[in-house]
């Protein structure tokens, strides 16, 4: 797995154990653990996703209108 993946997956798994969380009516406090714990794993999750050594070969002008 490509290392700039695995937050992404993270923070994912994340958010779906925060919903699931709500709809089967946890205690408020893990829910708002969770909750504030989360910007966190978003902005882990920005940070490497920018950070990643991916070469782009196609520029902006080259994938904009894909369809054409």
């Amino acid at each position: 797995m490509n290392s700039y993946l695995f937050p992404v997956y993270m923070t994912t798994a994340v958010l779906i154990v925060y919903v699931t969380a709500i709809l089967a009516g946890i205690n408020a406090a893990i829910i708002m653990f969770i909750f504030s714990i989360s910007p966190a794993f978003v902005i882990w999750m920005v940070y490497r996703v920018l950070t990643a050594n991916v070469e782009v070969k196609a520029t902006f002008d080259e994938k904009w209108y894909e369809d054409q």
